[in-house]
């Protein structure tokens, strides 16, 4: 019995973990924020509110797939904005909401790409720093499409 019990639980930690592993479900499912107004010292702001299933991700392994944004003098080869829509159609375009673009801190240092990129770390929720995005990956890797 103790057996059987073992086995399920282990097949459920297995599943839990590679819902996180698809990641265009991923970009998806990051997509349930609210955002909330709120005061600082500069003036009126935005808070995000990240939804349930949102919050099971923070701390876990996830991957992301999407393009490199190039931004001119902040492209560092170990710091990198993922979006999940091609340049032109990008958040920092006006074509998007902040949901779809991720900072990734690398493991490994990465060449710019046109390229499609799959990005795989550690996603931390950010609803403090508003001089970072809201959703960053830790000790991440890039593989490229």
């Amino acid at each position: 019995m103790k057996q059987i019990f073992f086995t399920i639980a282990l097949l459920f930690v297995f599943v839990l973990n590679a819902q996180f592993t698809d990641s265009g479900k991923n970009w998806e499912t990051m997509a349930d924020v609210k955002y909330e107004k709120s005061q600082d010292e500069y003036g009126e702001i935005y808070v995000p509110k990240f939804g349930e299933d949102v919050k099971k991700m923070n701390g876990r392994m996830v991957s992301l797939k999407g393009f490199i944004i190039p931004f001119e003098g902040m492209f560092e080869p170990d710091h990198i904005i993922i979006s999940s829509l091609p340049i032109a159609a990008c958040f920092f375009c006006g074509g998007s909401g902040p949901e779809t673009v991720a900072e990734a801190y690398l493991k490994e240092e990465v060449k710019y790409t046109a390229k499609p990129v799959t990005v795989t770390g550690r996603l931390e929720l950010n609803d403090t720093d508003y001089d970072q995005l809201m959703y960053i990956l830790k000790d991440a890797e890039v593989k490229i499409d």
